[in-house]
């Protein structure tokens, strides 16, 4: 089957998957893309591909919510390069942010220790426990498997499994940030500690830089579903990463659907998918070449899957025989929302793994309780996202709001600046202009406005579309270090705000806030939810429901393919409804996406 785009024409149905990724590989593969595109299962088969190849390859994880052990079959945690069983060649590792996190804030205080006072040491643990010091340690992890020469002789390839599009582009841009704040800061003094205490890491972020800059050796893959979110976030992340100097570009679609014969179900996906696909932004025309992976029966976990996956494509299995749902005991969104509006002003966030319908949800739930006659602010915290683009025609009743991580930067640095300039001379307030160029005053502005939406609560029904899994982990578990520094001040001298300080309390609240897990009927989102939910409960916050989305079990397809994988989800749905606090509710995958007030509302009825 040919596929033909605007600009491309490509075999879909290739002998070998992943030509053109692989037939000239350089040394570092950074794998991007919106959540949910199988950044993960590319970047796996791909490192499977090569070490079969005879190639030594690592493959490293730079996800908080990572599900790679899982795609690779390896049960022991990675927190030190550990050999994939039946791969010889290919290691594998997974990166902590918080474990790197300990071992960087006790390198920065063990020298203070029996020299300075205790109380002292105490107050430097205390500044040091903040999210920028996370992000900080995970980045030095980072720029050490770009340079360390252990690396770079035991590997021929180190390949990168990364976070979401947002949370990527923040990371691979860290690099000439703070290679740039190093070089030009005069205090000596960072939100992380001394600049001494990174300087020695300076060097290793200018050879990082350098290293994500040499087409020659690194080149980044955009994975993309053929959907036109997922491409539109492709194009994003290759734009911005070119800008930053990483023009080496590969394009994988994934999960192309075949031939799709005379299903009603498979027709009209078919057709979507073309459609997304008819008009490649300009932004995506550079790009080194183009593979195609077509859409599977099931996804590919363990070595075997991911082999049959790299084979050549196997013709569709016969059609599967239509199994109804063993369990009934789902509820419909509209009763999910029926259910918040009775509980009155408060929050309604939903949160899951990237790619699984979060916005969308989010964006209904809100349309739901506007319906209602109430008052409704629909906000999110991903900075990959854009429900105005999903929701573009709101009632008067809905506000629908977006925290901007360079606008709100902006906004908090001038409002700090303008609240010293009575207790600072000119001199001082240079100084104080400059700390604030860190790149640490991203993540505590993101976190104020986080804060101060959280806080319109209080008359309102506010509803958060979140980051995926980890970045929103991320967040959370600074509501928590935030509110046990009520008395520190932050950098650029302002005080933690009275909403940062209440906002852990406001989520903890099962009254305040209900928190909406989030995933599609398949094996990986489902664990990540789980995952997820048991790491809630142990911070105190409690999910009040899940929403299965996007579920082809209903919809009567006989496809081959899309019967395969409707079979599989059953299994996936008894594991919502057996998880859920209270009866989940189950959303039909629909042939046309769900935007704007009209398209939202086929999903409460």
């Amino acid at each position: 089957m040919l596929l033909t785009m605007s600009n491309a024409t490509i075999e879909t149905r290739a002998t070998t998957a992943l030509r053109g990724l692989l037939a000239s590989p350089t040394s570092f593969l950074f794998f991007t893309g919106k959540g949910g595109v199988g950044k993960t299962s590319t970047a796996s088969a791909t490192a499977v591909a090569l070490a079969d190849a005879g190639r030594r390859v690592l493959i490293v994880s730079t996800d908080p919510a990572s599900n790679l052990r899982e795609v690779l079959g390896v049960e022991a945690v990675a927190t030190a390069a550990v050999g994939v069983a039946g791969v010889p060649g290919l290691d594998m590792l997974d990166l902590d942010p918080t474990a790197a996190a300990e071992t960087y804030r006790e390198t920065v205080v063990a020298p203070y220790r029996g020299v300075l006072p205790p109380d002292v040491v105490a107050q430097i643990e205390e500044e040091l426990a903040g999210p920028c010091t996370v992000e900080v340690a995970a980045f030095n992890e980072f720029v050490s498997l770009l340079t360390r020469p252990d690396v770079l002789d035991a590997y021929d390839h180190v390949l990168f499994d990364t976070a979401p599009t947002g949370h990527t582009l923040r990371l691979l841009s860290l690099p000439a940030a703070w290679d740039g704040f190093l070089t030009t800061t005069t205090t000596g003094i960072t939100c992380v500690g001394p600049v001494s205490s990174l300087g020695q890491a300076r060097a290793a972020y200018a050879s990082g830089l350098a290293a994500l800059r040499d087409g020659t050796r690194t080149t980044v893959v955009l994975v993309a579903r053929p959907e036109r979110p997922a491409i539109e976030e492709a194009a994003r992340a290759a734009h911005e990463l070119a800008a930053l100097g990483m023009t080496h570009q590969r394009l994988v679609l994934n999960g192309v659907l075949g031939d799709p014969g005379d299903d009603p179900v498979a027709v009209a996906r078919h057709a979507r998918e073309a459609d997304s696909l008819s008009d490649l932004p300009r932004s995506l025309e550079s790009v080194r070449s183009i593979d195609v992976q077509p859409l599977l029966t099931r996804a590919p976990l363990g070595i075997d899957g991911l082999r049959a996956a790299l084979g050549p494509i196997a013709e569709a299995p016969e059609a599967l025989t239509a199994r109804g749902a063993a369990s009934t005991d789902f509820r419909s969104l509209a009763e999910l929302v029926e259910s918040a509006a009775a509980a009155g002003p408060g929050i309604v966030m939903t949160m899951g793994k990237g790619g699984v319908g979060k916005t969308t949800v989010a964006a209904a739930v809100a349309v739901g309780l506007a319906a209602r006659g109430l008052p409704v602010t629909l906000t999110t915290t991903d900075p990959a996202a854009h429900v105005d683009d999903v929701l573009v025609d709101p009632p008067p009743n809905l506000r629908v709001t977006r925290i901007d991580p360079g606008a709100v930067t902006a906004a908090y640095q001038d409002r700090v600046l303008t609240a010293s300039r009575d207790r600072l001379d000119d001199a001082g307030l240079d100084l104080l202009a400059e700390d604030l160029r860190s790149p640490c005053t991203e993540e505590v502005a993101v976190f104020h406005a986080f804060a101060e939406t959280i806080a319109e609560a209080e008359n309102r029904w506010v509803v958060v579309d979140t980051a995926p899994t980890g970045h929103t982990l991320l967040l959370l578990q600074s509501a928590q270090a935030f509110g046990a520094q009520s008395s520190v001040t932050r950098p650029g001298g302002a005080a933690v705000g009275d909403a940062a300080v209440r906002l852990q309390g406001r989520l903890a609240d099962p009254d305040h806030t209900r928190i909406v897990l989030v995933t599609l009927p398949e094996a990986v989102p489902v664990h990540e939810a789980t995952a997820l939910q048991q790491d809630l409960q142990r911070a105190g916050l409690h999910p009040w429901a899940w929403v299965v989305n996007a579920t082809l079990a209903a919809s009567g397809t006989h496809h081959p393919v899309l019967r395969g994988r409707a079979d599989a989800e059953h299994r996936w749905i008894e594991v919502a409804v057996h998880s859920s606090a209270r009866p989940p509710a189950v959303l039909p995958w629909l042939p046309k996406p769900p935007v704007s007030v009209e398209g939202l509302s086929v999903l409460l009825t």
